[in-house]
């Protein structure tokens, strides 16, 4: 009788430890959820962001548009002081600004901008190059390791003309020469995102 109340004893025994195993197996699952939450997206999780500048609402129109295609993240390069609305007036003010390298005071800041690889930088042509809210944006970041690339609108001036400035302003940063944009030429700009494959 000793002998099957001690084998009875070991068998229910054993079974609790097999009950226990079990259970921690089932549960063992259960971070793998956590982790797919937290899986890279399909870009290979690249964090991105587009900052523009824009006057006349034509650079914001491009900037609009790569932000809904690659799912980035979107900042307005404000100015504290705003410029005129009078054609005249602002051209001689931004090229009073090219002249004297200036760095006009902008009106926000991104938050966090070590989280992003990728940064999209677009603006109009002002005087052969980016308007000088652009170089004071570059100025209050470190964009050293980032891929900056650019895109501008631009009624004659190609992007080209650009590019010194922003090298030398987005210091460290892989600069990748982008396209002048049309804000009514969809069909270019996104064949272009297509091709960077992002």
């Amino acid at each position: 009788m000793k002998k099957f109340l001690c084998a009875l004893m070991m068998a229910v025994l054993a079974l609790g430890i097999t009950a226990c195993g079990g259970a921690a197996e089932q549960s063992a699952p259960a971070p793998a959820a956590k982790t797919e939450t937290a899986a890279p997206a399909a870009d290979g999780g690249k964090k991105i962001l587009v900052a523009y500048f824009s006057h006349t609402g034509n650079t914001e129109k491009v900037a609009q548009l790569i932000q809904s295609k690659t799912g980035a993240d979107i900042f307005k390069i404000e100015t504290a002081t705003p410029y005129s609305s009078v054609y005249r007036e602002v051209t001689e003010v931004a090229k009073q600004e090219k002249a004297d390298n200036a760095r006009p005071a902008l009106k926000n800041k991104v938050e966090n901008m070590a989280q992003y690889d990728v940064v999209f930088v677009g603006y109009p042509i002002w005087w052969y190059t980016a308007p000088m809210a652009v170089a004071t944006f570059a100025d209050g970041y470190d964009f050293s390791g980032k891929t900056v690339i650019t895109f501008c609108t631009s009624g004659g001036s190609p992007i080209s003309d650009s590019t010194p400035d922003i090298n030398k302003w987005f210091k460290g940063a892989n600069v990748i020469e982008g396209i002048r944009a049309y804000p009514d030429d969809t069909a270019a700009t996104e064949k272009w995102l297509a091709g960077l494959n992002l």
